[in-house]
């Protein structure tokens, strides 16, 4: 069964809007290191409209490096209502979008990376399909939505399994939900 990871960028006080506006100040090269490091043994990204926008609009102009090529060249399935016209090798989640992500669990091959946290996130959490949190908090302080605002649902403990510290100031926590 493959697994779901999520990497989700936030501020230290949880901002999670509009990330490219506070992280590019911190990335560098451990920052890539452990952004290659994550996407070792996934096949497919699994995104939200929005991210899937935005990623599409920046993502698709770049090429030349292993790293990206990659990034480019993989499946990538949308959670969408409105969208109907896809690039960037993209296709809609059919149907309900937490019943697709549990059959692309199912199917053989590699693990799943979804980027970005939004409604469709809230969606995963609630009906309990992400396997592994990557967490990666900015030192800054902002104003916006924060990660998991408005969410309705039963407690859930997350079992650490490590954390990384750059010397930016970014500390990843890398969680899975307790069984």
């Amino acid at each position: 069964m493959r697994k779901l990871i999520e990497s989700t960028f936030m501020t230290t006080n949880g901002v999670i809007d509009n990330p490219q506006d506070f992280s590019p100040p911190y990335w560098d090269d451990e920052h890539a290191a452990y952004s290659q490091g994550l996407m070792e043994g996934v096949e497919a990204q699994v995104l939200g409209r929005v991210t899937y926008e935005g990623f599409a609009e920046a993502w698709m102009q770049r090429s030349g490096d292993p790293f990206t090529d990659n990034f480019n060249a993989m499946p990538k399935y949308v959670a969408t209502r409105t969208l109907t016209e896809f690039t960037w090798n993209a296709r809609a989640l059919e149907g309900d979008a937490a019943e697709a992500v549990r059959k692309l669990k199912q199917e053989d091959g590699g693990d799943l990376i979804k980027y970005g946290t939004g409604a469709f996130s809230k969606t995963l959490l609630e009906h309990k399909l992400v396997d592994e949190y990557h967490f990666w908090i900015f030192p800054v302080l902002a104003s916006g939505a924060k990660l998991f605002d408005d969410v309705d649902i039963a407690i859930t403990h997350l079992e650490l399994l490590g954390t990384t510290t750059f010397k930016s100031g970014i500390v990843v926590h890398k969680l899975a939900p307790k069984s």
